[in-house]
């Protein structure tokens, strides 16, 4: 049976590496690029297929910052589908990034430069907005729109006959200390990328517990797993200093990668997780893990497990008012499709 995989953010950085890097080790599975641009993901689809021309490669429109959009592509999706192997959750937004110079200087110069370029602690913020449907933009993309496509896709990844793999692209930089459960949107501060990652490690964990309770020997066929690609030069990164800073010190963050494994700094070398993962059997793997890309001095990518900071009690509460959440959002959208129609 051939493999389904969807990916999420396929049309650049690490989730287009992803892509090419499957096709090269499975050319005959059914490979979904869903991307917000489509005339860029035709583009990447055209040039994946140049190296690969028979392999199955599909297009589908989903904007997950849009929850109207995430629902429209999950009902696309199961009308092409009857079953999903792999879902890799790579899309996400860092909006206007700001970074705290004076503390930025400072730690390029001691001992603690390492840890500041991996995780951004103490120097990376960012400006985020309310959306439409009335979430905060940067947790309703790189969490809750995610979470929402996972809930619609059901169906699919809980099948008695395979066990599906559902894969998060976290950070270094999710920060415990920039989560709280009484602000989970996090809109009473200014690290909600931090906050949003950290929130999809607690996810993945709570997924796990609900669909597949390993003590009880209890499995609907979905597992969920948590990667984290290093320190990664995407156009998330770029964004964060201006070009001719990064011009100027990316022969100094090559000289650090001798002695670090997390710069990756390749979006090829930061997806070795996702595609080590799509190699491992989903019940195989540690639910309280994150697997890290890591790159050696030598530049041989391997991947390597670490435990979360988390824990179940957090991670239930989250899941909880994410449910919660999602029936006021669903709510909502009801609301406006109605309102839609009787205006029409």
């Amino acid at each position: 049976m051939k493999k389904v995989v969807l990916v999420t953010g396929a049309n650049s950085g690490i989730g287009l590496a992803l892509c090419a890097h499957l096709l090269s080790q499975d050319a005959q599975l059914q490979l979904c690029l869903a991307c917000r641009n489509m005339q860029r993901a035709e583009a990447v689809r055209q040039a994946l297929l140049v190296s690969r021309p028979r392999a199955q490669v599909t297009l589908l429109h989903l904007d997950v910052g849009n929850m109207h959009s995430v629902l429209r592509a999950a009902e696309e999706f199961k009308q092409k589908c009857n079953r999903l192997d792999y879902l890799y959750l790579s899309a996400g937004i860092m909006p206007n990034p700001r970074v705290d110079h004076k503390a930025f200087y400072k730690g390029l110069f001691s001992i603690n430069v390492v840890c500041m370029f991996a995780t951004g602690e103490g120097i990376l913020t960012q400006e985020d907005k309310v959306i439409p449907i009335g979430l905060q933009e940067v947790f309703a993309t790189n969490l809750f729109g995610h979470f929402l496509l996972v809930k619609e896709l059901e169906h699919l990844l809980c099948q008695m006959d395979h066990n599906s793999l559902v894969i998060w692209t976290s950070s270094s930089n999710a920060q415990r200390s920039a989560f709280s459960l009484d602000d989970i949107q996090h809109q009473k501060s200014h690290e909600p990328y931090s906050s949003s990652k950290y929130g999809s490690d607690l996810l993945s964990l709570a997924l796990n517990r609900h669909y597949n309770n390993r003590v009880i020997i209890c499995s609907q066929g979905l597992y969920s797993s948590v990667i984290c690609p290093g320190l990664v030069m995407t156009n998330l990164t770029y964004g964060i200093l201006p070009s001719f800073f990064w011009t100027l010190i990316m022969p100094i963050m090559w000289l650090i990668r001798i002695f670090t494994n997390t710069f990756t700094l390749s979006p090829y070398n930061g997806a070795e997780a996702l595609f080590w993962l799509f190699m491992q059997k989903p019940e195989s793997l540690d639910p309280m893990a994150k697997y890290h890309s890591l790159t050696s001095g030598l530049g041989n990518n391997y991947t390597q497990p670490h435990k979360m900071d988390n824990d179940e009690n957090m991670s239930e509460a989250l899941y909880v008012k994410l449910l919660e959440l999602e029936d006021t959002v669903r709510k909502k959208l009801r609301d406006e499709d109605l309102y839609i129609k009787t205006k029409n």
